[in-house]
C-alpha cells in the first residue's frame, strides 16, 4: 500500500487540475445561454472536492516517483480522469449508463473517436463541447500535460514521458528539461490548433464547429457535432483544410517543434518516418480511387478522389472523421484503410496503431534476418536514416508487435464470444485499439458503438485504454516482475 499511496497522492493532484478544466464548457453554457452550466459546476464539486480529500490524506506519503510508479500513474490517469469525465454526460444526457458514458470519455481522452450517442445535432452546446475538450486534452496525451504541471507541484516528471511517449526512440530530448520539452510541445500543438480553427471558419463552418472539429482533428479525435459528422456540410472547402490538418496530426509533432525553432521546412526532409506516412497515404489514396472508379462506384475519378482522400485520411490518421458509409464500398477498400490505421502515423504524432517507425524496424529486420540465412556470419547492422538502431530497441519493438497482434486475437474472440459477428468483432477491436473510430459491420461508419451490449462496450473501452497506453505500459502492471523489488 506504501508504494501506491505515493502514486495516488499525485493522482489527486492531476484531479485537481482537470476540475478546472469544466471552466471552459460552463462558459459555453453562458454565451448560449443554456442551463447545461449547472451539470458542469458540480462535475467540478465532485471532481476537486474527493481530489482536495484525497491529497489531504496522502500528502505525507509523497515523493519522487520512480521509473515504474510513472506506468501505475499513468494507468489510474487515465481510468481516474475518464471516470470523473463522465459526471456531465451522465448529467446532462437522459437514460446515459456509466458503461456508455465511460466508453465515451475514453474514446475521447484516447482520441478514438468512437461514439454511443445519437443526436448529436440536438445535444446542449457545451455538453457537445466537452467531448470536444477532452479530445482536444487526449491529443498529447494528459500524461505529456502532467510532465508540463507536476514540477510546479513537487514531482518530476521524465519517468512520465517514459511510460507514456510514443515511439521507440522516446528518449531523445528536444530541450535539456523534460518540463520545457513537454511546454514547448504544448505551445506547437495550441497554434496549429488555432490555426486549424481558423481555416475552418474561413472554409465555412460557424465559430462553434470550427473550435470544436479543429479540436477533434489536431487530436486525431474525429468526434464531430453532427451525426453525419463532416458529411453534413458537404463542402470541398471543409474537407480540404481537415485533411491538411490531419495530415500534420499524424506527423512527429517534435518535427514541427524543430521547424518552427529553425524556421525551415528542410527539417520536414529530414524525417524519415513523415516521408514515408505521407507516400503511403499519397499512394493509398490514388489506387482506392482508382480501384472504386474502375468498380464503377463513382461515375468520375474526380468524385471518387474527393471521397476517398478525406475518409482514407481520416482512417489511416486514426482520427475519425467521415463524409459517406464506405462500408459500402468493396470490401477490399476499408479494410486497406484500417490496415494503414495500423501503421501509418508517426510516433510522438496524436494518432494510434503500430507507428510507422515501428513498421520500418520491423520490415528492416525481416530482411536483416533473411539476409543472415544466407551469409550466417555477416556483421549487418539495422539503420534507419543512416542512424544504427541498437539491438535492445529492435527487441522492444518485436515484443510490441507480437503484443499488440495478441491483443487484438484476444479480444476479439472476446467479441465473438458475446454473439457479435466476425466482421464487426474484429473491426470494432482494430478500430479502438488504434484509436480509429469507426469499424465495420454494426458499427460501421453509418451506425456507431451503442448497438453493442454493456459487457462488449467494455471490451472495446479495454481496447482504446491499450492502444492509447501503448499496450506495455498497461499490461505490465499485471506481471508478478513489476511487483518485485
Amino acid at each position: 500500500m506504501h508504494k501506491i499511496l505515493p502514486i495516488v497522492n499525485v493522482l489527486s493532484k492531476i484531479l485537481m487540475v482537470f476540475s478546472f478544466c469544466y471552466v471552459f464548457p460552463i462558459l459555453i453554457a453562458f454565451i448560449y445561454e443554456e442551463d447545461s452550466y449547472k451539470y458542469f459546476i458540480k462535475s467540478f464539486v465532485l471532481t476537486a472536492g474527493p481530489g482536495y480529500l484525497i491529497w489531504i490524506t496522502t500528502r505525507k506519503f509523497q515523493r519522487e516517483l520512480k521509473n515504474r510508479d510513472g506506468f501505475l500513474l499513468a494507468v489510474f490517469t487515465w481510468a481516474g480522469v475518464s471516470s470523473f469525465a463522465t459526471l456531465p454526460l451522465m448529467y446532462g444526457i437522459t437514460n446515459l449508463s456509466f458503461t456508455d458514458a465511460s466508453f465515451e470519455t475514453m474514446s475521447a481522452l484516447s482520441t478514438t473517436g468512437a461514439t454511443v450517442l445519437s443526436g448529436l445535432d440536438n445535444l446542449p452546446k457545451a455538453v457537445n463541447f466537452w467531448r470536444h475538450e477532452l479530445s482536444w486534452l487526449g491529443g498529447i496525451g494528459i500524461i505529456v500535460l502532467a510532465v508540463a504541471v507536476l514540477p510546479l507541484l513537487g514531482v518530476g516528471g521524465m519517468q512520465l514521458y517514459k511510460a507514456e511517449s510514443t515511439g521507440p526512440m522516446k528518449d531523445s530530448k528536444l530541450t535539456p528539461r523534460i518540463t520545457e520539452t513537454a511546454k514547448n510541445l504544448w505551445l506547437v500543438y495550441v497554434g496549429i490548433t488555432l490555426l486549424c480553427i481558423v481555416s475552418l471558419k474561413l472554409a465555412g463552418m460557424n465559430w462553434f464547429d470550427s473550435i470544436c472539429h479543429g479540436f477533434a482533428a489536431m487530436s486525431l479525435g474525429g468526434f464531430s457535432t453532427h451525426d453525419a459528422s463532416v458529411g453534413f456540410f458537404n463542402s470541398l472547402p471543409i474537407e480540404i483544410v481537415l485533411t491538411v490538418f490531419m495530415l500534420i496530426s499524424g506527423m512527429n509533432f517534435a518535427t514541427h517543434f524543430l521547424v518552427l525553432r529553425h524556421q525551415s521546412f528542410s527539417v520536414y526532409k529530414e524525417d524519415g518516418e513523415a516521408l514515408k506516412f505521407l507516400q503511403l497515404i499519397f499512394v493509398s489514396i490514388i489506387g482506392i480511387a482508382l480501384f472504386l472508379w474502375w468498380k464503377n462506384y463513382y461515375p468520375d475519378f474526380w468524385i471518387s478522389l474527393r471521397h476517398v482522400s478525406f475518409n482514407l485520411v481520416s482512417v489511416a490518421t486514426t482520427s475519425g472523421f467521415m463524409t459517406v458509409d464506405f462500408a459500402k464500398w468493396p470490401i477490399f477498400a476499408p479494410l486497406w484503410m484500417l490496415f494503414l490505421s495500423s501503421i501509418a502515423v508517426s510516433s510522438g504524432s496524436t494518432g494510434g496503431g503500430i507507428k510507422m517507425i515501428r513498421t520500418r524496424i520491423l520490415y528492416k529486420q525481416g530482411l536483416r534476418d533473411m539476409v543472415k540465412l544466407i551469409h550466417p556470419n555477416i556483421v549487418d547492422p539495422l539503420k534507419i536514416e543512416g542512424q544504427v538502431i541498437p539491438n535492445n530497441v529492435v527487441f522492444s519493438v518485436l515484443g510490441f508487435i507480437f503484443l499488440y497482434f495478441i491483443s487484438i486475437l484476444v479480444l476479439t474472440f472476446l467479441l465473438l464470444g458475446s454473439d457479435l459477428d466476425f466482421l464487426s468483432s474484429f473491426t470494432a477491436v482494430i478500430a479502438c485499439i488504434n484509436n480509429a473510430g469507426p469499424g465495420l459491420g454494426v458499427v460501421g461508419p453509418a451506425t456507431n458503438y451503442g448497438n453493442l451490449t454493456d459487457f462488449q462496450t467494455w471490451v472495446c473501452t479495454l481496447a482504446m485504454l491499450l492502444g492509447r497506453l501503448e499496450i506495455f505500459s498497461l499490461i505490465i502492471i499485471f506481471t508478478p516482475t513489476f511487483w518485485r523489488k
